[in-house]
């Protein structure tokens, strides 16, 4: 804590920096500096200029005694400790004399691990961001760090040793993180979330990236890659959410790392997500990169990105658990869209088989979504969130199997994707069915429901589900030519083979 604290007091001795306030203040500040308008609803919409989108290929973590032996440098790139000074160094000249904006902020609801965050920026609407997406630093905190974020200032590839003008370099031992080159604020939430993926493990901790909710007794855990409906599909205000991306899983039961939601908002309508965009609306979210018409956001113009955001607390919601934790979870789900139509709408799954799908990380693009897309390409992102895992995957899947041997709980594989064909000539699966599927597997009314074994996969897969046609759950049967089926799944299963061969290296955790 010390060695951020210095770091504290050097830019307090060289900005002038606002401190404290509230988000009504954030708003007006932000307003008169000219970086944004207000909806007619009170939101505030921004523009993040040419950076849409996260840059993985410009994120760096110092080599250096602590990292060396456990991220894994295979999917990391390493900067070594001169040149981050060098960055550091530069970082602060720049700031010199600017005004910065500070927020002092905590990571992690429960008790076992929390983080103090201390974020400096340059812009007001970057300062409530994540405000929004924080909680207020509370309490005793297990280890502090430090973010700066200036979207004003470029690197210098020659002398940092960056790739571009846009950097983004983590210093796990100190937990100082630097940003500069881009505006686009979901740098500085996944930059906490990459800390603490580094840290948790070495602690016990399992670090998850998954929404979460929690009904009468029991909490479920939703996995999945963009598009998959993990959002949607665990808000229900049935059930309180305590989530909606980042958690952890401790001996206590499951903590949620934030204290607000990041939610896409492309194509984002009352009548399919109406917590959402009702929290959309809500006085201080900010609206990034959402077009704006006489003051309404016109959520299905994505002229300027697909990836269009809100950023609002989780006391927009009207369902939340309000402590930000839930007990073990009884139920896992992973969510995937196969775009293949290959996988059933529902199957259980083993706890082995459960970590082979956590470490697969499997959805499929389909055509269309990005450049040179023309067919349905598979995607596979190791424990859900790989650009943000340090660690080798396994060590996140060894964390998961001790986690399920513990709790007992059930995992489902759930495909929102398509039936009846690849996508062009199946369907997608409706989400009235797909909502069907997941309340019977929370409600355990699956738990002992007859089952036949998948012949490419070797998972469990319901004979029937009350409310639902039976041929449903049956891919190959909703297929107008079997072996067509059958080729496309056999195709499937490699693929899944080949992405596992690439993570057949797994290194021990070397302790603490």
């Amino acid at each position: 804590m010390a060695r951020t604290a210095e770091l504290v007091g050097r830019l307090e001795g060289i900005a002038r920096i606002r401190h404290g306030g509230n988000r009504a203040q954030l708003v007006t500040a932000a307003l008169v500096a000219g970086e944004g308008q207000l909806t007619n609803s009170g939101a505030l919409s921004v523009s993040t200029g040419s950076h849409t989108g996260r840059s993985p290929k410009d994120k760096f973590i110092v080599r250096d005694a602590l990292t060396g032996p456990h991220v894994w440098w295979d999917s990391a790139v390493a900067m070594s400790p001169e040149s981050f000074e060098l960055l550091l160094g530069d970082m602060l000249d720049y700031a010199r004399g600017r005004d910065l904006y500070r927020e002092d902020l905590s990571a992690g609801a429960g008790e076992d691990f929390r983080m103090a965050v201390d974020v400096f920026t340059e812009t007001a609407w970057h300062a409530l961001f994540i405000r929004n997406l924080l909680r207020p630093a509370v309490g005793e905190a297990a280890m502090s760090a430090l973010i700066l974020q200036l979207p004003g200032f470029t690197a210098d590839p020659k002398r940092h040793g960056t790739r571009s003008g846009t950097v983004i370099a983590l210093d796990m031992s100190r937990n100082i993180v630097l940003i500069g080159g881009t505006a686009y604020a979901g740098e500085i939430k996944k930059s906490v979330f990459s800390l603490i993926n580094f840290h948790a493990p070495l602690h016990g901790i399992f670090p998850m990236h998954c929404s979460a909710n929690i009904g009468s007794d029991s909490t479920a855990l939703f996995f999945g890659l963009s598009g998959t409906g993990k959002t949607t599909l665990s808000s229900d205000a049935a059930r309180p959410l305590i989530g909606d991306d980042e958690h952890l899983w401790s001996d206590t039961g499951i903590a949620n790392i934030e204290g607000g939601c990041y939610a896409k908002t492309a194509r984002l309508s009352p009548a399919a997500e109406p917590e959402i965009h009702a929290a959309a609306q809500s006085f201080s979210t900010v609206l990034e990169n959402v077009v704006l018409v006489d003051g309404e956001p016109d959520y299905d113009d994505l002229s300027l990105t697909e990836n269009t955001r809100a950023a609002y607390p989780l006391a927009a919601l009207s369902a939340t658990a309000a402590a930000g934790t839930g007990p073990t979870p009884a139920t896992v789900i992973f969510l995937t869209a196969d775009a293949f139509g290959v996988l059933p709408p529902i199957a259980r799954l083993t706890p082995e088989q459960a970590v082979e799908h956590f470490l697969a990380g499997y959805t499929a693009k389909v055509a269309g979504t990005e450049r040179g897309v023309t067919e349905p390409t598979a995607t596979f992102s190791a424990c859900f969130g790989a650009p943000f895992m340090s660690h080798h995957p396994q060590v996140y899947g060894d964390l998961l199997a001790q986690r399920l041997q513990e709790s007992g709980a059930t995992v489902w594989l759930i495909n929102t994707g398509w039936i009846g064909g690849a996508y062009g000539t199946g369907k997608r699966i409706d989400i009235a069915a797909t909502r069907r599927l997941v309340a019977a597997a929370l409600s355990g009314e699956l738990r002992d429901a007859p089952v036949r074994l998948d012949p490419n996969f070797g998972f469990a897969v319901p004979l029937a589900v009350e409310g639902l046609p039976k041929r449903l759950l049956d891919p190959r049967a909703n297929w107008r030519d079997a072996r067509a089926y059958d080729i496309a799944a056999a195709s499937l299963a490699k693929m899944f083979a080949e992405n596992a061969r690439l993570l057949e290296r797994t290194p021990e955790l070397a302790a603490e």
